[in-house]
């Protein structure tokens, strides 16, 4: 019986029949030490570059119809204040932006390899004795550019490693991303959890976040320094736990051997250090923006001289844009009525629960979870149906009396509701009548209250202009 690897050999077999490639179909001993696998190999690596295109011109298309869904979905969980859903989607962003950029880079650089390939097949090497130049000029050209046989090799090693080194980095990505959670995870789960007594999880804790933070460190200077740490008989056995124990956080397990077949190759090692001080640059030139105004800005919030697009509903009209803490239908209101809504946020509700304390759950229940259900409970004594709509009732009551708005110097005060607005998000939602307001611009002030020790305090959280005129 043929293997599950054997089949994927025989698939490549007959990709490369199928470019024209010849490979030796006989084989099928997949054993690494044999001379027959390793000349497989060989003449694999060698036709690789069709296979290498192929994938990137696919790829390239994929990263560009997913990227912004990706962006629109981390700004969506950012306005929602879903921490970890916005890193989720954090981190495949970068790394979504990270594979486009090696990609590209790696098309053009195979492209200019072929047209490389096409002129030599033209023109042969360079005769820098045709070009007639001074003895000066052909000795340094000479030296800098040797052969042009030499040139297309280094584009050949220059495309190779970095198709290979744009999915190493995903990896890296994913790494630091492993050791942030790692620490997320004691603080929420450790310390702030439930899992052990209140005091030994504190110490415990503390313990387990000083240990990834100083494994973090030693684990970047031996990255950094390509394996310094290692080469100390007396610091790598104090390196070699931390080293082990990071191998499993970081995953670094599933792709260690890329790390070090780059590491013993000189070449590889440069391109390496190169490219993280390219990402810098690139990051540092995305940020740059011209500034046409010393005063002026595109991004201000809300007030009585300024009407930011995420406060009126006719103005969101592109697939990213997001309602802001308050929401009105529109700059010109015609209708003798104002639809007022409020996105809901983890932060709202903990203005809720500070406001109201007897809201405040035994176990809260938000962030990550599963969407099977194995039961119905809330798991904090609050099982039927009826006291989930008392504590419902008692919840909105008191989002009510944390919340009103002032036109002008008017005082309105009405209920909201809960809702789904515009885009399927929860919030709240009310209409507050403006049929006796005279024409013209108007100012809308939502007014919040929040508890300060024992007083009360009430302060104007959201400024709208809006015009008014009757039909």
């Amino acid at each position: 019986m043929i293997n599950t690897q054997n089949r994927s050999f025989r698939a490549v077999f007959a990709f490369y029949d199928y470019l024209g490639v010849q490979t030796n179909q006989n084989v099928t001993n997949n054993d690494y030490n044999s001379p027959t696998f390793k000349k497989l190999l060989d003449s694999l690596q060698q036709q690789s570059w069709e296979l290498e295109l192929i994938i990137s011109g696919f790829a390239i298309f994929g990263l560009f119809t997913a990227y912004d869904p990706l962006r629109i979905e981390m700004v969506n969980a950012q306005n929602e204040d879903q921490v970890y859903r916005f890193v989720v989607y954090f981190i495949l962003n970068i790394a979504c932006s990270i594979l486009l950029f090696n990609l590209l880079l790696h098309v053009i650089l195979r492209g200019l390899w072929i047209g490389a390939l096409g002129l030599r097949y033209v023109s042969g090497d360079i005769e820098f004795e045709k070009l007639s130049y001074s003895e000066r000029f052909t000795n340094y050209l000479k030296k800098r550019i040797i052969s042009f046989d030499r040139y297309i090799a280094n584009l050949e090693n220059y495309c190779s490693v970095l198709f290979a080194i744009s999915f190493l980095l995903i990896f890296y990505v994913l790494a630091m991303t492993m050791i942030i959670l790692s620490i997320v995870f004691v603080a929420n789960y450790i310390i702030e959890g439930s899992i052990f007594p209140e005091q030994f999880g504190e110490i415990f804790g503390a313990i387990l976040i000083v240990f990834i933070i100083f494994g973090m460190f030693l684990t970047f200077i031996d990255f950094v320094t390509q394996g310094w740490l290692k080469k100390k008989k007396w610091i790598s056995r104090i390196y070699f736990p931390i080293y082990w124990i990071f191998s499993f956080i970081t995953l670094s397990f599933l792709y260690r051997p890329l790390v070090y077949n780059f590491l013993d190759n000189r070449f590889g090692k440069r391109l390496i250090l190169l490219l993280a001080p390219i990402y810098i640059i690139i990051l540092l030139i995305t940020s740059l923006e011209y500034r046409n105004s010393n005063y002026l800005e595109q991004d201000l919030n809300s007030s009585s001289i300024y009407a930011n697009r995420e406060n009126y509903l006719d103005m969101m009209t592109e697939e990213g844009d997001f309602p802001g803490s308050l929401v009105i239908p529109s700059k010109v209101i015609s209708q003798p009525y104002l639809n007022i809504f409020v996105p809901f946020s983890e932060n709202l509700e903990n203005l809720v629960f500070a406001y109201n304390d007897s809201l405040t759950p035994e176990d809260d229940r938000r962030g990550l979870s599963s969407s099977i259900r194995v039961n119905s409970n809330w798991s904090d004594k609050i099982t039927s149906l009826s006291q989930k709509d008392s504590i419902r009732k008692m919840y909105l009551q008191t989002f009510n009396e944390m919340h009103s708005f002032r036109i002008d110097t008017l005082e309105v005060d009405e209920e909201f509701i809960l809702t789904t607005g515009m885009k399927n998000i929860l919030g709240f939602e009310t209409f507050l009548k403006i049929s006796n307001l005279a024409e013209g611009k108007h100012i809308l002030r939502l007014r919040r209250k929040r508890k300060e020790k024992d007083t009360v305090v009430t302060f104007t959280d959201v400024i709208l202009p809006f015009w008014y005129f009757k039909n």
